[in-house]
């Protein structure tokens, strides 16, 4: 027997709707969790602008592996986490909440599955310098740390 949803193709929630490219963003949510040995905190974005994108959702995972820590600690230095905090190597979940910054994002597909993956951060003040180029969400754009 055959039953048709109406929009049942368009309710894929591994995908965020968002093209590639670069974003300023507010930190909604974070929460560590561990996969198979890999902590790692996951972190909800809430889309600030270009205002086209205004209020779209960004998941994304910043792993807490010893060989990931570098990129871990560029999105908190960008986003001006608690210098002290970071200093002590602590991470206070509800510090990270608020916080604005600016994200590259790009899509891979794995096993047919869709992953949002954070390849830059910089920070908000920079927003500007980007949005006046013209070329915010392009993915050819370079973010520097």
């Amino acid at each position: 027997m055959k039953r048709r949803l109406p929009g049942l193709h368009e309710a894929d929630c591994s995908s965020t709707g968002l093209p590639d490219g670069i974003f300023l963003v507010r930190v909604e949510r974070a929460r560590q969790q561990w996969e198979r040995h890999k902590p790692f905190y996951a972190v909800s974005f809430l889309v600030l602008a270009p205002p086209h994108w205004a209020s779209h959702k960004i998941p994304g995972r910043l792993y807490s592996t010893p060989k990931a820590l570098w990129k871990l600690n560029w999105f908190l230095r960008d986003f001006h986490y608690d210098s002290e905090l970071l200093e002590r190597d602590e991470i206070e979940e509800k510090s990270l909440t608020g916080l604005k910054g600016m994200v590259k994002i790009s899509h891979l597909i794995v096993n047919g599955r869709t992953y949002v993956n954070l390849e830059a951060f910089a920070p908000a003040e920079k927003w500007q310098q980007f949005a006046g180029t013209g070329a915010v969400g392009s993915a050819d754009l370079e973010v520097s740390g």
